[in-house]
Formats: C-alpha cells, sequence, structure tokens
C-alpha cells in the first residue's frame, strides 16, 4: 500500500507531541540525521496508545504483539539542532488485522519536515499471524 492509498482511507483520531531536537540526534552539519525521523514516528505511536489506550503493553497484556511490516518517511525539509518539533500521529482505519498510523512532523514554524506511515500486524503469543482482527481491537474500534 502506497502513502496516497493510505491517506485516502478513513482517518480516525490524531495526538500530538512536541519534543526538543536534541544534539546527539544530529549529523555534522547539525541537521537530524535522517535514522531519526523513524524515531520520531515511534515517539508518536508510543504516546498516541497512551492516550487512547491501545499501547505496546496494553496490547502484550491481551496476548499479541504488532511488529511493523512496512515503514515510510518522506523526508521534506530538515530539522535542526535546538528546534522542537511537533509530531502528529493519525490512526487510519482499515478492516484487515492490522494497525495503520500516518505520522507528520512539523518545525516550529508548523512547516511540513517529514510524513510517512507505519503498518503493523498482529501475531498471537504463539508468534502466529493472526488473519482476523483480535475481539479487543475490533472493541476497540468501535469505541472510536
Amino acid at each position: 500500500m502506497r502513502l496516497k492509498d493510505i491517506k485516502a482511507l478513513p482517518k480516525g483520531p490524531t495526538h500530538s507531541i512536541t519534543i526538543d531536537v536534541r544534539f546527539s540526534e544530529v549529523d555534522s552539519l547539525h541537521i537530524v540525521w535522517h535514522g531519526n525521523y523513524i524515531k520520531y514516528m515511534e515517539d508518536g505511536r508510543e504516546a498516541f496508545g497512551r492516550m487512547y489506550g491501545i499501547s505496546y503493553l496494553d496490547i502484550k497484556k491481551k496476548g499479541y504483539t504488532i511488529p511493523i511490516v512496512k515503514i515510510n518517511c518522506e523526508y521534506k525539509k530538515p530539522l535542526k539542532y535546538g528546534e522542537k518539533a511537533t509530531i502528529n500521529t493519525t490512526f487510519i482505519h482499515t478492516d484487515a488485522a492490522k494497525i495503520i498510523f500516518l505520522t507528520e512532523i512539523f518545525n516550529e514554524a508548523m512547516e511540513l519536515v517529514a510524513c510517512g506511515e507505519t503498518i503493523q500486524i498482529f501475531m498471537d503469543d504463539q508468534n502466529e499471524l493472526c488473519l482476523e482482527v483480535p475481539e479487543f481491537y475490533h472493541q476497540w474500534k468501535k469505541q472510536l
């Protein structure tokens, strides 16, 4: 599934966090190293999960894990050391047994610096792929 296809799916709630760009996250040009945007996406997913009761630990307590099977990040502008960044994480509705998040990262001027998506699948406590939506997740989505 391509980013433009994911953007066309129905959107659910969005959660935003603001982070400080730390010195350890930049390269010799004092711009954020590209791999750290993936970490920022993770920060956004974790904050979303805590906010909406679907954190990694919540899912683990239900007997499932949700490994990432696809991640995409499009870089638009660099973030620099000392700046603040806002990470918007949006839940994307799908009927499949997966979790899709759309992430947008903005600089202090609210200019889009990066965007992308992650796709996570459900695996049961035997590390088997779940082809059907787990009941707890189905109920969670109904509450949205």
